[in-house]
């Protein structure tokens, strides 16, 4: 076992090498490539290193090398934080992103001076009076507190996102292939929570062996991300969007409204744009001579419903309209929602049940 560890681990550090070489001399890849995806597979870079440099003997057999791994543990978290919210937000490096590193800064510090500056003697006594054990057990409850403290923010800034796009567009973009990078990492780290509090029971040598191939899974996991990044960059550049202000300003009157109301409402009965499968709600603003900030609030203040349920509702009743024409004997369900405005079977299916109840199937057995 600990010989298939040891090749893992020399395969995660020539990897994130290898990635890093590709990165820093491509100046496609440079441009192409999130700068914090980068900067994460520098932090496996070092996470990696000191078992790299503990296991070759390079430098003798120093234990003390080890520690370079720990330098990186406060770094995972905050990056995967500001990764998630630039590819979500389009937003490059600022200078006060560095606030989310002070915390790694005195962690490394503490580290440094504490385990790997200290004369062999010291560290002996240390482990004879179980204070060393004492403290590296405080010193991972403190990096799974800041890991997972991150990943909670890079989870709710991706909902917050997600959830966001209803406002704006009626259609879904694939995001699904971001939301399982969160997952994973989650997954990891809810295995390591685990084996943490087994430790605090006096089993520390379960947790020690199993911290090894919970790291390495996170490794290879950002391994592949960056990986896919790099060929495919687009999977993870989702477009910015502007996404509407809030129309505290907006001076319509309730009249106003009412009239806007009737408007849409015949306007959508007889343009039809939600036959648009890429239809957003500046370009449907645009249409009825209003802002998207005044169009946000006439959908929340006289419809009830945010822009996408707002379409796919409309969607939906052309759909019917659709089922019961000779189209229906030439499409299957999903053509003909597709002929309504719609870009994902998944999306028609939810947006059905949704209006009507039930599964389309199951409607138009009953109906016919």
């Amino acid at each position: 076992m600990q010989t298939l560890l040891n090749q893992l681990v020399y395969f995660g550090f020539f990897q994130s090498l290898f990635l890093l070489g590709v990165y820093l001399f491509s100046a496609k890849n440079r441009k192409n490539v999130n700068g914090y995806i980068a900067f994460l597979i520098f932090v496996l870079f070092i996470g990696l290193s000191g078992r790299v440099l503990h296991m070759s003997k390079v430098f003798g057999d120093n234990f003390r090398l080890i520690a370079i791994s720990e330098f990186a543990i406060l770094l995972f978290g905050a990056t995967v934080f500001l990764f998630t919210k630039s590819s979500l937000t389009n937003q490059r490096f600022i200078a006060r992103d560095l606030v989310h590193y002070i915390p790694a800064i005195g962690y490394i510090l503490f580290v440094v001076f504490y385990f790997m500056i200290p004369s062999d003697e010291v560290i002996v006594a240390r482990i004879q009076r179980g204070e060393l054990y004492a403290v590296v057990n405080v010193l991972v409850g403190i990096g799974l507190t800041f890991n997972c403290t991150y990943w909670f923010l890079s989870l709710r800034q991706f909902l917050k996102f997600r959830n966001s796009l209803k406002n704006e567009l009626s259609y879904t973009i694939k995001t699904q292939f971001f939301l399982n990078f969160l997952i994973a990492i989650g997954a990891c780290l809810l295995v390591w929570i685990s084996m943490y509090f087994i430790s605090l029971f006096g089993l520390e040598t379960i947790e020690r062996e199993a911290r090894k191939f919970i790291w390495l899974g996170i490794a290879f996991i950002i391994l592949f991300i960056a990986y896919y990044g790099m060929i495919a960059p687009d999977l993870f550049r989702i477009q910015s969007l502007n996404l509407s202000q809030k129309y505290s300003q907006s001076k319509l009157s309730h009249k106003d409204l009412d009239i806007l109301k009737t408007q849409l409402e015949q306007m959508m009965t007889a343009k039809k744009p939600y036959l648009n499968t890429k239809l957003m709600k500046a370009e449907l603003a645009s249409m009825l001579g209003i802002s998207n900030p005044e169009l946000a609030r006439l959908l929340n203040e006289r419809i009830g419903m945010n822009f996408f349920d707002f379409v796919n509702y409309y969607r939906i009743k052309e759909f019917i309209v659709l089922a019961k024409t000779d189209k229906a004997k030439e499409l299957t369900f999903f053509g003909l929602a597709q002929e309504a405005g719609f870009n994902s079977k998944t999306t028609f299916n939810k947006a059905f049940r949704s209006l009507m109840g039930t599964s389309p199937s199951a409607y138009f057995n009953e109906k016919l």
